[in-house]
């Protein structure tokens, strides 16, 4: 998967509280006859990906499955009757981009209203985790169509990428609150995971200089890169609107920001084999977008744990 490392594995991990580290099996037990489900984009499978690495080592041997059925990626943990579920929506609202594999484009269309085609697979979750933010960064305009239509290329808006990330994140807000019942079902958001693609944003003046051969995190605390302050206020504002229905932001984007030794870098699986011009120069296909496993998604998911144990802390992190 594009998600681990083939080589040079290491494992990195954060210590948050040591009364509250991860426990497998408590995670398992709470998480009983229930249903949890993971939105998002590849970042947000990473962290999907982990917490099944996280639980796997607590579930009796032969007590699982799992299967993909087009953007929908189900666990089972038999023994426990519980599902953990991965569906890919990068926009969350519908767009040209929803294919699972066939979605490398440059020019984001995504449908205004309604949201149905995706959020028929999120009703009956007892805990949702959203993410988005990596799509929404391409630096050009976001195309809206407009009304339901199945043709997505007709009544055509063009909008900001703040502007339009806060009309969907609005829809889903909307969705939330006409459709999970907030006494029986938790739904969390995870902030933007930071990318290291620019050397020059922690002092590195070499040319091309990215996250490649970076063995050890930024030690200045006071380090921002290059993601979006502006997108986080609107994360922050929109989702704190809910009227009915809480939704807890996880916030991993500034401990994340420290980690430019942690990406897949050249290790990660390759859509195709390195050119030569490539494996002359590995720093240009390094990917300093996607983390290895074990590795920074691992952390992340310590405080969805805390976040899920302990709400009445939330603001201690």
């Amino acid at each position: 998967m594009d998600i681990s490392c083939t080589i040079n594995r290491k494992t990195f991990s954060v210590k948050i509280v040591e009364c509250c580290s991860f426990n497998a099996t408590v995670m398992l037990e709470m998480l009983r006859g229930k249903r949890m489900l993971f939105v998002g984009d590849s970042l947000n499978r990473a962290q999907y990906v982990s917490l099944l690495c996280l639980l796997h080592r607590a579930m009796p041997e032969g007590s699982t499955s799992f299967e993909t059925v087009d953007a929908l990626s189900i666990f089972r943990a038999k023994a426990y009757d519980a599902t953990i579920e991965f569906y890919w929506a990068p926009l969350l609202a519908e767009s040209n981009a929803d294919d699972g594999v066939e979605h490398q484009l440059n020019d984001r269309v995504i449908r205004g209203a309604p949201m149905d085609r995706h959020s028929r697979f999120w009703k009956g979750a007892d805990v949702l985790v959203f993410n988005s933010y990596l799509w929404w960064m391409t630096g050009d305009k976001i195309q809206i169509l407009r009304g339901a239509d199945n043709d997505m290329s007709k009544d055509i808006v063009e909008m900001g990428a703040e502007e339009a990330y806060r009309l969907v994140l609005h829809q889903v807000v909307r969705w939330l609150d006409g459709n999970v019942d907030p006494k029986r079902s938790r739904v969390f958001f995870v902030t933007a995971s930071p990318t290291h693609a620019t050397g020059q944003l922690w002092g590195d003046e070499a040319e091309g200089s990215n996250c490649h051969g970076q063995t050890k995190p930024i030690a200045d605390a006071s380090y921002w890169g290059s993601t979006s302050r502006a997108m986080l206020r609107v994360t922050g504002e929109v989702l704190a609107a809910s009227a009915r229905v809480p939704v807890g932001v996880v916030n991993v984007t500034q401990m994340s920001e420290y980690r430019r030794d942690a990406h897949t870098q050249v290790y990660r699986e390759q859509w195709a084999p390195p050119t030569k011009e490539q494996l002359a120069d590995p720093k240009s296909y390094a990917d300093c977008t996607h983390w290895c496993l074990p590795g920074v998604p691992d952390a992340w998911n310590e405080l969805l744990y805390w976040k899920l144990f302990f709400p009445a802390n939330d603001q201690a992190l």
